[in-house]
């Protein structure tokens, strides 16, 4: 179940109150609902809305603009949109805000895009990444070290790769034909070489 919420808090961070909308129904149609919930109940003031990408459409976003006096918001920008700015951030300069943080500014069609880098969570999500792989590794070596059936073979080579996501593509696995048992020489697994990736250690 979809619970929808809205948290009104001050300009530090504290919480005023909060509202909970109908769940189970596209974010995007929820906004409108908000904006007048909470302009009813709490008044007009200059506040900023927080958004998720999914919740706004492009219209909802031009009547908060236009509205009076405007709504101000902060919304994640939706992938496809990424791809059309790309060029035109690559002439931006970056701008420091704060250790390990660097943004770059695109002020147009009246509204003000934000590319930020973290050095931080870009070496987290990098070894997260680098995670998956060595994990994977290490599970192929001990289902070759069990008895298994083919069946329960490929059961746990199916968890395995639910488990690994896309680092299930970097390795390449042969397992026995149906009437072949589980051995060192049909079980197989090997790095694909072509890839980036670090090797996961055996």
């Amino acid at each position: 179940m979809q619970v929808v919420i809205a948290l009104i808090v001050t300009a530090d961070g504290f919480p005023l109150a909060y509202e909970v909308l109908a769940g189970n129904t596209l974010d995007k149609h929820t906004l409108t609902d908000f904006l007048a919930k909470i302009e009813a109940q709490y008044g007009k003031a200059d506040r900023i809305w927080v958004m998720d990408r999914g919740i706004p459409t492009a219209e909802t976003l031009a009547l908060m603009r236009a509205s009076d006096p405007p709504v101000h918001y902060l919304v994640g920008t939706p992938k496809g949109r990424l791809t059309k700015l790309e060029k035109s951030f690559l002439t931006k300069p970056w701008a420091t805000v704060r250790d390990q943080v660097t943004v770059k500014l695109l002020d147009q069609d009246g509204e003000l895009d934000v590319l930020a880098l973290s050095a931080g969570r870009q070496g987290k999500q990098r070894a997260m990444r680098q995670r998956r792989p060595k994990r994977l590794w290490k599970r192929l070596h001990a289902l070759r070290r069990h008895t298994l059936s083919r069946d329960d073979l490929l059961l746990k080579l199916g968890a395995a790769k639910k488990d690994a996501g896309r680092a299930y593509a970097l390795v390449r696995i042969q397992v026995p034909a149906p009437d072949e048992p589980v051995t060192a020489e049909t079980f197989t697994f090997a790095l694909k070489r072509k890839t980036t990736t670090p090797s996961p250690p055996a």
